[in-house]
C-alpha cells in the first residue's frame, strides 16, 4: 500500500469564487491565495463563507463562479478525491477516525493495497514511522486508536493526510479540544511543515492563537472578503473590528468579587454517563451568590454530566444538591426553576428551545403556565405572552421578523440570546450556563459575556462551564478543573498560569502541578 505522491504546492489561488444557496449568496466573489511554508489563517463570524470556501477548495462544494489555480494552472476539483491527488488534504474539526482500528488500519483505510486482498499494514507502519521521525508526529502505527489522546488523534490525522500525499494542509477548529500544551506541541508540528514546504489554511475564532501561528490572515464578513493583512500588522481588537464591522470589547472590567451565602452547593455528586460508566464522581462544590466559577476542562470529562445533573435532567447516583439552602437533589427541572435555577443547555437545539415553535411559544416555554401568561388556570393571556415577547427582544436585541417566527429560522447567536432572555427574565438564584458561546459570533459572544458579568453584580450564583479557556478566564472569580469525572483542583480566576491549567486539564493534581513550577 504506497504513500500517494502529488504534485508540491508553491501557490494556490482562488479566485472571484462565487457559491449560493437558496435564498443565500454564501460566498460573494472571494479571492484567497497560500504559498508554500505558509500559515495564512481564515477568520470569520459564523456564516461569514468560510466553511463554504473551504468546501470549495476540497471538492465538498462545487463554485458556482470563479476557478482555483494551482502553480498557475486551472485546477479542476470535483470531489475529495480530486482534491488529495492535487495534494489538498483536509483536517476536519471532529476527527474521522474509527476507534476500534490501530492507527495504521486508519490511515489504510480506502486505499488500494499493493498485494490485492491482502492488506499490507506492515508498509504503511514503516512510512508512519518515517513520517512521525520527520515532522515529530509521535504515534506508534500499531495501538488503537481508543487509546490514543485526543492530541495524539490529531496527530493521526494530519499523519494521514501527509501519508495521502498532502502539499496544503486545511485546518478546521484544529485547536477546539487540546489542551494549551497540546495546542503548542500542534504549533511546533505546524511550524516544521511549512519549513519543509507545505502550505497550511489555519481556520479559527481563537484570535491570539491566529496571531501566535499565521503569517498573513484574511477575513471574511457576510460571504465577502474584509482583507488579508500580516500578522505582524494585527491585534486582536483589529481583527475583531474586521470581522464583526464595530468596535469589540475584548477584556472586560470587573469590580472585585464579594460572595454572598451559598447559592449552590454539591457534597459527593456522582452520576452515570450515557456510556454507561461513572461519568460524575463524588464532586464536592460551592458557588457562591455574586461570583462566577469557571469548570474547566478537555471535552468528554464530565462537564456535561455535571450540568444535567445540577439541571435536573440526569438523576444522581450519590451526593446531594442545595440550591440558594435547600435541598433539591432528585428534582425535576420545573420544580428546580421554582426554586431559583436556570440552565443555559450545552445544546440549545435539543435542550434549549423547540425549533418549530415561535420566539414567542419558547420565551414562554416553562413559564406559560404561570400569571401573566394564563388566564384563569386553563387559557393562554396572548396579550401578556407577545408584550413580554416584544420586551425581551429589545432588551435582548433579539434579531427576528417578529414574535410569530419560528425559532428554527433566526441564526445561532439570537437562538441563544433568546434562551438567555428567557432563564434571566426570572430573576434566578443560581445560573448554571453550559457552553453558552459555543457555535456564537464574536459579537453575540461579547453581548452574553455582558450579560453574564450583569447578573454577576446582581447577586446571582453562576457557574460557567465551557470549553473555551479565554471565556473562562475573562469571566470567572474562580476556575475548577475537570479531569474524568473528578475536580482535581482550583485556581483563582483572572491572569491564570495557563500551562499550570493546562497541565490539570490533562490529570494531573494540583500539588503535582505546583510541585513542577
Amino acid at each position: 500500500m504506497k504513500a500517494m505522491s502529488s504534485q508540491r504546492i508553491q501557490h494556490l489561488q482562488m479566485q472571484g469564487i462565487v457559491k449560493r444557496f437558496p435564498g443565500v449568496l454564501a460566498v460573494n466573489h472571494v479571492d484567497f491565495d497560500v504559498q508554500a511554508g505558509e500559515i495564512h489563517a481564515l477568520l470569520g463570524e459564523n456564516g461569514a463563507g468560510k466553511s463554504t470556501l473551504m468546501k470549495m477548495l476540497y471538492g465538498l462544494y462545487h463554485p458556482d463562479e470563479g476557478r482555483i489555480l494551482i502553480n498557475g494552472q486551472v485546477a479542476k476539483i470535483t470531489s475529495p478525491h480530486d482534491a488529495i491527488q492535487q495534494g489538498i488534504g483536509m483536517i476536519h474539526q471532529h476527527f474521522m477516525l474509527v476507534p476500534s482500528l490501530t492507527v495504521a488500519e486508519n490511515v489504510a483505510l480506502g486505499m488500494k493495497s499493493s498485494r490485492g486482498l491482502v492488506l499490507d499494514l506492515d508498509v504503511v507502519s514503516k512510512r508512519l514511522r518515517e513520517l512521525s521521525e520527520q515532522y515529530n508526529l509521535k504515534v506508534d502505527p500499531n495501538v488503537p486508536t481508543w487509546q490514543l489522546a485526543v492530541g495524539e488523534q490529531q496527530r493521526v490525522e494530519i499523519l494521514r493526510a501527509l501519508y495521502k500525499g498532502a502539499a496544503l494542509l486545511i485546518l478546521d477548529e484544529p485547536t477546539a479540544v487540546l489542551t494549551p500544551q497540546e495546542v503548542e506541541d500542534l504549533f511546533l508540528i505546524l511550524r516544521q511543515m511549512t519549513n519543509e514546504g507545505h502550505a497550511l489554511i489555519f481556520i479559527s475564532h481563537k484570535l491570539h492563537e491566529v496571531l501566535a501561528i499565521s503569517h498573513r490572515i484574511t477575513v471574511l464578513r457576510d460571504g465577502q472578503r474584509v482583507d488579508t493583512i500580516p500578522a505582524s500588522e494585527a491585534t486582536k481588537l483589529k481583527l475583531a473590528q474586521m470581522m464583526v464591522g464595530r468596535p469589540v470589547v475584548l477584556e472586560y472590567e470587573r469590580p472585585p468579587c464579594q460572595p454572598g451565602a451559598e447559592g449552590l452547593v454539591l457534597s459527593g455528586v456522582s452520576a452515570i454517563s450515557d456510556r454507561g460508566d461513572l461519568g460524575l464522581k463524588d464532586v464536592s462544590l460551592v458557588v457562591c451568590a455574586g461570583e462566577i466559577v469557571g469548570v474547566a476542562g478537555v471535552s468528554g470529562n464530565g462537564q456535561r454530566e455535571l450540568a444535567q445533573t445540577i439541571a435536573g435532567l440526569r438523576p444522581t447516583t450519590g451526593g446531594t444538591i442545595q440550591v440558594a439552602g435547600r435541598d433539591v437533589t432528585g428534582k425535576p427541572p420545573a420544580a428546580l426553576n421554582t426554586l431559583g435555577l436556570s440552565y443555559i443547555p450545552e445544546e440549545r437545539m435539543v435542550d434549549g428551545v423547540i425549533k418549530d415553535f415561535t420566539v414567542a411559544e419558547n420565551l414562554v416555554l416553562q413559564d406559560h403556565g404561570r400569571p401573566p401568561y394564563t388566564q384563569g388556570k386553563v387559557f393562554l393571556n396572548f396579550r401578556a405572552i407577545t408584550k413580554a415577547c416584544k420586551e425581551a427582544i429589545r432588551a435582548y436585541e433579539i434579531k427576528t421578523p417578529g414574535t410569530e417566527t419560528p425559532v428554527k429560522s433566526l441564526s445561532g447567536g439570537n437562538i441563544q440570546k433568546l434562551i438567555l432572555a428567557r432563564e434571566l427574565s426570572r430573576r434566578p438564584k443560581v445560573l448554571i450556563a453550559a457552553q453558552p458561546t459555543r457555535g456564537v459570533d464574536i459579537g453575540a459572544t461579547e453581548y452574553i459575556h455582558r450579560r453574564l458579568l450583569d447578573e454577576r453584580a446582581n447577586g446571582t450564583a453562576i457557574l460557567l462551564i465551557s470549553e473555551d479557556l479565554d471565556e473562562i478566564m475573562a469571566l470567572s472569580d474562580r476556575i475548577v478543573v475537570m479531569y474524568e469525572g473528578r475536580i482535581v483542583g482550583e485556581l483563582p480566576g483572572g491572569k491564570v498560569d495557563v500551562r499550570r491549567l493546562g497541565a490539570m486539564m490533562a490529570g494531573a493534581s494540583l500539588d503535582t502541578v505546583e510541585d513542577k513550577v
